[in-house]
């Protein structure tokens, strides 16, 4: 019997088959927004299991959330980096609660405000145990800059647990893609919080949103959760 046909590749094809069936349901059931927290009186106190996105300011995790919930205006996209002031919740059906986090890097703002958006992410991030994951966005064209490594340095002292997913795979050919994945890789292989598998998405074209549908229902609450 040959490794293609053997039965550990057909048991991992099944299970493989099985998260991105699980994906598509926990995304196409009910998908609301929450609330919009401006301080950290405002988060919510408890609930389901919540994925944080974070990234650069433009790097698209609005555009990713609405592509994953397969809503355009979910979340709200700009062509203006830094548009995204507040810690922004939107609910799965009561399993899992996504959360859109103010980019980091570039904005329009003053040195105050982008000083209290800094605080009151880094205490959500530290201090949040219905956290499961942080899903930190990198735009594929570009790779690590210094602040994201910043970022996974703070992540991997609080011991939180996070995966690279690369944005905008539509804007780049398949070998300095694949070249760009793999470096990232070899970049968080190093690092004890982070995920060892990098995602490849485009909100654009679909690529990769089914993957990372499944990858995210594995964290979610089970069906019929209280």
């Amino acid at each position: 019997m040959t490794p293609e046909t053997g039965p550990e590749t057909g048991e991992a094809a099944e299970a493989e088959a099985a998260a991105l069936e699980a994906g598509r349901l926990l995304f196409a059931g009910p998908c609301d927004f929450l609330i919009s927290a401006a301080d950290k009186n405002q988060i919510p106190a408890f609930g389901p299991a919540e994925v944080a996105f974070a990234g650069r300011s433009n790097v698209g995790k609005s555009s990713l959330i609405n592509a994953l919930t397969g809503r355009k205006t979910l979340a709200r996209t700009s062509g203006t980096p830094g548009r995204t002031r507040l810690l922004n919740f939107f609910d799965l059906g009561g399993r899992l609660i996504l959360v859109d986090l103010p980019g980091y890097g570039y904005a329009r703002a003053s040195k105050t405000d982008i000083e209290r958006w800094t605080r009151l992410t880094r205490g959500y991030l530290k201090g949040r145990s219905e956290l499961r994951r942080v899903c930190l966005l990198i735009d594929s064209r570009h790779g690590l800059k210094a602040s994201d490594h910043q970022v996974m340095n703070e992540l991997d002292k609080a011991a939180v647990s996070y995966q690279v997913v690369l944005t905008k795979a539509d804007k780049m050919k398949p070998g300095p893609l694949a070249r760009m994945a793999e470096e990232t890789g070899k970049s968080l292989a190093k690092r004890p919080a982070a995920h060892p598998v990098c995602l490849i998405t485009s909100a654009e074209s679909g690529a990769g949103i089914a993957e990372m549908r499944g990858a995210l229902a594995a964290l979610a609450e089970p069906p019929g959760r209280g």
